[in-house]
């Protein structure tokens, strides 16, 4: 049984923007004590869109994408928040615009002033087409009122460009020994692609720190667009994070049901469009996975689905019961669903209901989750303990 927590009445709309409205240059926050939960929710700013967010590592700096193409910097110690010269043109329509924001942790030590940045975005193609992309270029601050990204270049394009304004997912996830990314790209909503190593759409692909194709993947030797894959037969991923034991853990949405938790291993193809757990939106059936299907089966599905918008494996002390689960926002779910590992499988622990659509999460240097709404004038939340 699932143990559900509505905020609706604790989290009143107008209170709550009220109190931001009034206290955002001091940054002092509106905290909300809720009955039941681990957690006081604290409203500390508002966004357009919001999109991805991540914490420069060693600093106290939250930076966030708005799809719109705005990259926001918001001082959690000071409240106060500017935007981040350099920002990419993107293609912003649908599901397109600007997506993730990663840093390399092993910059952690380095000031503020100059660090390496990943965004990934949608760009515009011909003949109506669009892609994926993600760009390297140096974030440089001189204080938190005047940082710009320089020198950001296209290091990777999501092949081939299609149409539609779907499926983009391009979220970023570093290796935790910091050599290699690892880029989801999705199907494009064109959904046999993900059976065809030939492209990288419904992929993850592996790349060394500058784009190009990573030593020891699994189908290398085919060369070009073949020799990024990691896995494949994905639909598309909104979620991706590591664990302790440093595995690779990808949630990913479904059609008409059936939205997937998956341990992602090399080589592995986890059958969309051939297996899910859902059907098609016309009401077309789908096989299930099964054991002897020949691909990689899912740690956990949904049906009715939670609609993923983001995913965190919580590494934190703040939360003990968080530790090590992973921790997902819901968009149609609007929810923080709580799963726990059991080895290679997984379990819903709880779910943590909101009144709004819930995008994005990032975990503080002193363990209090971030959450951000999804949609326009959209609030930024700090959970911290009781």
């Amino acid at each position: 049984m699932f143990h559900s927590f509505r905020l609706i009445a604790a989290l009143s709309l107008p209170a709550m923007l009220l109190a931001s409205c009034t206290k955002a240059e001091t940054g002092e926050t509106a905290a909300v004590q809720v009955d039941g939960t681990p957690y006081v929710v604290s409203e500390a700013a508002t966004f357009e869109e919001p999109w991805a967010m991540a914490f420069a590592p060693g600093t106290a700096m939250l930076f966030v994408t708005e799809k719109a193409g705005t990259v926001k910097v918001f001082d959690t110690e000071t409240g106060i928040t500017r935007t981040v010269a350099g920002a990419p043109e993107v293609a912003y329509a649908g599901q397109g615009g600007l997506g993730d924001i990663a840093f390399l942790p092993a910059e952690a030590a380095a000031s503020l002033g100059r660090r390496t940045i990943y965004l990934s975005w949608a760009e515009f193609g011909e003949a109506d087409t669009s892609g994926a992309v993600v760009g390297k270029g140096t974030l440089v601050c001189a204080t938190v009122e005047s940082c710009a990204i320089e020198g950001l270049k296209v290091i990777w394009r999501q092949t081939p460009k299609v149409t539609g304004r779907g499926h983009y997912s391009h979220r970023i996830a570093i290796s935790p020994d910091g050599k290699h990314l690892f880029i989801a790209s999705g199907d494009r909503q064109k959904m046999q692609p993900a059976q065809d190593t030939t492209n990288t759409l419904g992929t993850i692909v592996r790349l060394n720190l500058d784009g190009t194709p990573a030593a020891g993947n699994p189908l290398a030797a085919k060369g070009e667009e073949t020799a990024q894959i990691w896995s494949w037969g994905h639909r598309n991923i909104l979620g991706l994070d590591w664990d302790a034991k440093g595995r690779l853990w990808e949630v990913e949405h479904g059609p008409a049901g059936g939205d997937e938790l998956n341990l992602v291993q090399p080589g592995a193809n986890y059958g969309w469009p051939i297996r899910s757990n859902g059907e098609h939106y016309n009401g077309d059936p789908i096989p299930d996975h099964a054991a002897d299907d020949g691909f990689a089966q899912p740690a956990l599905s949904w049906n009715p689905v939670i609609a993923p918008g983001d995913m965190l494996i919580y590494t934190g002390t703040m939360f003990k019961a968080w530790q090590g689960h992973a921790l997902m926002a819901g968009l149609g779910s609007q929810a923080i669903v709580d799963v726990a590992f059991e080895g290679e499988t997984a379990r819903e622990v709880t779910r943590h209901e909101f009144d709004r659509r819930l995008r994005s999460l990032a975990q503080g240097p002193d363990g209090a989750v971030w959450v951000a709404e999804d949609g326009k004038d959209a609030r930024l939340l700090k959970l911290t303990a009781k």
